[in-house]
C-alpha cells in the first residue's frame, strides 16, 4: 500500500499537516477488495473557518506577487507529477477503483491542464475604454476574486480537483478544497503535497476532509469565499447553487449528464460501435459525459446491436490492478445496488437484456438492454454504472426529439458519413458539448466545458476559467475638472 495513505491521511490547513478534531473518522476503503486504506479524523466547522481565514491572509500577498514568479510554482508541480506519476496512479487505482489505463488517461489530462495553468498566470489583462466625457480615462482591471472554495467528486478525483485548484491559484486566488469522502487522498491531500513540495506559500491551498453531517453548509456559507466551484450530482449541485446565490457568491456548477450517442443511417457502424462502447463503459460508466442513451437508426440497428453486444462481451471485469481489466468496481455498495436495481427495473419495464451482468460486491459486470420504453424514468436520469440502453428511431427528426427529451444537457455524439449533416444535427441538440464522429467523453484545457439545463451553470477551461476565477474593476481617472449640475 502506498505511503500516501499513511502520510497524507490528515487535514492540510495553513501549511500544516494535522488531524481533524471531529469526533469520528472517515474510513477510506479500496472499492474492489474492501481493504482499509486510511482513517482520517474529520474537520469541524471551526477548522473549515480556519482554512478559509488562512487562505484570506495568504491571498493578498500572492495576488501582489509577480505573475512570472507565480508561474514557476506550476512548472514545478508539473515536474513533480511527471516524477511521481507511478505512485499517483497506484493511489487512483486503489482509492477510486479505476484501471491503470484510466489513471494514465486522467494524469495525461491533468498534465495538460497544468501546462495551461502555467500560461494562465500571464493571461489577465486590463483595458482602457473610451469615455463620452472629455478628459476621462476609463481603466478596467482584471483581478483575482480572492478565495475560491472547491468541492470535487470521486470519479476522476485528481483531475477534477486540479481543474479548479490550479487555475484559481494561477490567477492569484487562494483555495480551500473539500474532496469527496471516498477519494480524500487522490482528490485532495495529494494535491496539497505536490503544491507544498513545489514551494507554494503556506495558506494558499488548504484541504479539509469532512462531511456535511459534521459541517452542514458551513463550507458554502462562510463569508470568505467569493466563488464556489462544485462538480457532482445535480441534486447536490442544486443545493450548492441555491445556498451560494443566497449569500451572493458566484458558483460554477458542473453536474451529471444523460448524453445521447446517436447513430444515423449512413454511419460507419464498426467505428460507431467502438466509440459507443468506450463512451458507455469507460471507468465502468462513472463519467458524467458517458453515453447514457444509445440511439440507433432502425435501418442499421440490427448490425450495430449485434456488434455492440459482441464487443461488450470482451470487456473483462475484475481487479483494476490487473492490466487486462477494463471494468473495475463502482465506488461503493450503494452505487452497486443502484446500478443493479436499474437493470432489474428496466427488465421489469419491458427491456430485453441482451447481456445481463452479475454483481459481486462492488464489481458490476456490463449489461446491455434494448427496447426500454421511451417513457421510462430510467431514460430521464443518469445511471452511473456499466449499463447501456439501446433504442431505435426512424429518421433524424425522431432521433433529435428523443435526444432532447431529457432534463440534462452535458455531452453527446452523432455518427454519420456526412460531417456537415452531423454538424447540422449537433447544432439542434440542447447540450453544452457534442462531438461528430467521436466519443461523448472529451475534455481539453482551452475549450469551454460545461452543460445546459440540469447539467450545470457556467463553464471551465481556457477563457471560461479566466472569467470564473477573476473579476473586473472599473477605475476612472478624470484628467481636468468635471462639471456638476449642483
Amino acid at each position: 500500500m502506498s505511503s500516501y495513505f499513511t502520510d497524507l491521511a490528515q487535514q492540510y490547513i495553513d501549511g500544516k499537516w494535522r488531524p481533524g478534531t471531529g469526533s469520528w473518522d472517515i474510513i477510506d476503503f479500496n472499492p474492489y477488495d474492501g481493504e482499509k486504506l486510511a482513517a482520517i479524523t474529520i474537520a469541524t466547522v471551526d477548522e473549515v473557518d480556519e482554512a478559509y481565514r488562512a487562505a484570506a491572509r495568504a491571498q493578498k500577498e500572492w495576488a501582489a506577487t509577480n505573475a512570472y514568479a507565480r508561474r514557476s510554482v506550476f512548472e514545478k508541480v508539473l515536474r513533480l507529477v511527471e516524477e511521481r506519476e507511478a505512485e499517483i496512479s497506484e493511489v487512483l487505482v486503489a482509492e477510486a477503483g479505476g484501471t491503470f489505463g484510466k489513471a494514465a488517461f486522467e494524469l495525461h489530462l491533468a498534465k495538460e491542464f497544468l501546462r495551461e495553468s502555467i500560461h494562465l498566470s500571464l493571461r489577465p489583462e486590463g483595458r482602457i475604454i473610451p469615455s463620452p466625457i472629455d478628459g476621462k480615462e476609463n481603466r478596467v482591471y482584471r483581478e483575482p476574486v480572492g478565495v475560491v472554495g472547491v468541492i470535487s467528486p470521486f470519479n476522476v478525483p485528481f483531475l477534477l480537483s486540479l481543474k479548479s485548484v490550479a487555475p484559481a491559484l494561477a490567477l492569484g486566488n487562494a483555495v480551500v478544497l473539500k474532496p469527496h469522502q471516498n477519494t480524500p487522498i487522490a482528490g485532495g491531500t495529494i494535491l496539497a503535497k505536490l503544491f507544498e513540495d513545489a514551494g507554494l506559500p503556506p495558506g494558499l491551498l488548504n484541504v479539509v476532509v469532512t462531511d456535511i453531517a459534521e459541517i452542514g453548509d458551513a463550507f458554502l456559507e462562510n463569508p470568505i469565499p467569493r466563488v464556489i466551484s462544485f462538480t457532482g450530482s445535480d441534486k447536490v449541485g442544486r443545493h450548492v447553487a441555491t445556498v451560494s446565490a443566497s449569500h451572493f457568491k458566484r458558483s460554477i456548477i458542473e453536474l451529471g449528464g444523460n448524453s445521447a450517442f446517436v447513430v444515423l443511417d449512413d454511419a460507419d457502424v464498426d467505428y460507431a460501435v467502438d466509440a459507443a462502447v468506450f463512451s458507455r463503459y469507460v471507468h465502468q460508466g462513472q463519467v458524467c459525459m458517458a453515453a447514457n442513451r444509445i440511439l440507433v437508426d432502425r435501418s442499421v440497428a440490427d448490425e450495430f446491436t449485434e456488434k455492440f453486444v459482441a464487443k461488450v462481451r470482451t470487456l473483462k471485469a475484475g481487479d483494476p490492478r490487473d492490466p487486462g481489466t477494463l471494468i473495475g468496481p463502482v465506488i461503493n455498495s450503494q452505487q452497486a445496488e443502484a446500478v443493479s436495481g436499474a437493470v432489474e427495473q428496466a427488465i421489469t419495464e419491458g427491456a430485453t437484456a441482451l447481456l445481463h451482468g452479475t454483481t459481486t460486491g462492488n464489481l458490476v459486470e456490463p449489461s446491455v438492454l434494448a427496447g426500454l420504453p421511451l417513457d421510462s424514468a430510467l431514460l430521464q436520469q443518469e445511471v452511473f454504472g456499466p449499463v447501456a440502453f439501446i433504442n431505435t428511431f426512424d429518421g433524424e427528426d425522431e432521433a433529435l426529439r428523443i435526444a432532447n427529451d431529457t432534463p440534462y444537457g452535458l455531452s453527446g455524439a452523432v455518427h454519420t458519413g456526412d460531417i456537415e449533416r452531423g454538424v447540422a444535427f449537433a447544432k439542434q441538440v440542447v447540450t453544452g458539448m457534442i462531438h461528430v464522429n467521436d466519443a461523448t467523453v472529451h475534455d481539453e484545457p482551452i475549450v469551454p466545458f460545461g452543460g445546459e439545463k440540469n447539467s450545470g451553470v457556467g463553464r471551465l477551461n481556457g477563457e471560461s476559467t479566466l472569467e470564473a476565477f477573476t473579476t473586473t474593476k472599473w477605475i476612472s481617472v478624470q484628467h481636468g475638472r468635471s462639471r456638476f449640475p449642483f
